[in-house]
């Protein structure tokens, strides 16, 4: 395992953190068995640094237990406060104290302030007093590292690190999303104040894996030296000496063993531009074929009136990289076959979603779209027979 030091504290961090958000689920809940070996054997490979968040649907508790196991003191702990969540100076600690009982420790490692968008998200906890609050957890030992996650654009990025002597950050990276969200340019900004930097999203929740057009595919499968569209996608942000630890929800004993084989010898500045203009390539392939700007992240859910926003996006996008029927197929058995309908015609367009989406998707207008192309009389027909007869 490649580690990386963050240069605030010295501590020695694996360039490859977990991602605690994707655990595989079964009967709607965690596979907690499945998910303790894996956990494990990231330890076994060396990876010391687990993230989870409040939101995470019983991420912490899950990770919480298995680090009782005799596994805290292997790994520096992230999780996040919901801050929009949060309305009083009291709300502060309820939550935090929520937190530590879920992951049973008595301090977090480093704790996030989840998902800012701009400087008027970090000026609203400073007038409830966030300031003192951290003070005083800090002082406490309850929090060691005080730190934030950011979804918004580049300016805002660099205007709440400014506002604050916050201690790291967390940000979205990844080869598609050069100049997305904070990007590039908040990237080595937040290098140059001297805070290590988090990487979430490297592979856009997996769409530059799984959900990559055929001519995409086809590109990076001719290059060489030969290496799956996940390591091309994750050695691009370890050549950046700027990204302390890149973050993958890995749910697989696979994904585990691969993600740890590239994060040991993908080292920063190793890319030759001749390589690193392949990115430029892939990038413009894969514009040409992306319906919607979707990761899968689910921060815009639940939905209140039940839509399944993610599910019907990536259909739209399958739709667009793999043809109509295979789009048709995804949406119907995602949306449809559910004991309450998901589908984006259930919309009621309050626009909850909208304020809470990390990519700033006009995620009412695109439903809209999802309902013109996939719920036409083939939809109708289909969702029908599968219904009735139980294959598509």
């Amino acid at each position: 395992m490649q580690y990386r030091i963050n240069p605030k504290n010295g501590d020695r961090l694996s360039a490859l953190g977990l991602g605690c958000m994707r655990f595989t689920r079964k009967g709607g809940f965690i596979d907690r068995e499945k998910a303790e070996k894996e956990m494990l054997r990231a330890i076994e490979l060396g990876i010391n640094y687990f993230d989870t968040a409040y939101l995470y649907p019983g991420s912490e508790t899950c990770v919480g237990a298995f680090l009782a196991k005799g596994h805290r003191d292997k790994v520096k702990l992230a999780t996040k406060l919901p801050q929009y969540l949060v309305k009083s100076y009291e709300d502060f600690d309820s939550f935090f104290y929520e937190e530590l009982k879920r992951l049973q420790t008595e301090r977090i490692d480093y704790y996030l302030l989840h998902m800012l968008s701009d400087l008027n998200s970090w000026l609203r906890l400073k007038e409830l007093g966030v300031e003192k609050w951290i003070a005083d957890k800090k002082a406490s030992g309850e929090i060691i590292n005080i730190g934030f996650s950011y979804h918004g654009s580049s300016t805002g990025f660099t205007a709440i690190i400014d506002a604050y002597d916050f201690d790291f950050c967390q940000m979205q990276f990844n080869y598609f999303d050069l100049h997305g969200q904070a990007g590039e340019r908040g990237l080595k900004y937040a290098a140059s104040k001297g805070l290590p930097v988090i990487i979430m999203e490297p592979l856009r929740g997996g769409r530059l894996v799984n959900g990559l057009p055929k001519k995409a595919r086809d590109f990076w499968n001719e290059q060489s030296p030969k290496r799956s569209p996940t390591e091309w996608g994750l050695r691009w942000i370890w050549n950046y000496p700027e990204a302390t630890v890149v973050l993958s929800g890995m749910n697989s004993f696979e994904q585990l063993e691969e993600n740890s084989r590239v994060a040991s010898d993908a080292l920063p500045l190793a890319m030759e531009s001749g390589q690193l203009a392949l990115y430029d390539t892939a990038r413009e392939i894969i514009k040409e074929n992306m319906a919607v700007a979707c990761t899968g992240c689910s921060y815009c859910m639940p939905c209140p009136a039940g839509v399944d926003i993610p599910a019907c996006f990536n259909a739209m996008n399958v739709r667009r990289s793999d043809g109509w029927f295979n789009g048709l197929r995804e949406y119907i058995m995602c949306t449809t076959l559910k004991n309450k309908p998901a589908n984006a015609s259930v919309c009621v367009k309050c626009g909850r979603c909208e304020t809470h989406c990390p990519q700033g998707i006009e995620i009412r207008k695109e439903l809209e779209g999802v309902v013109r192309d996939l719920e036409g009389p083939a939809y109708k027909t289909a969702a029908a027979f599968i219904k009735k007869f139980g294959k598509f």
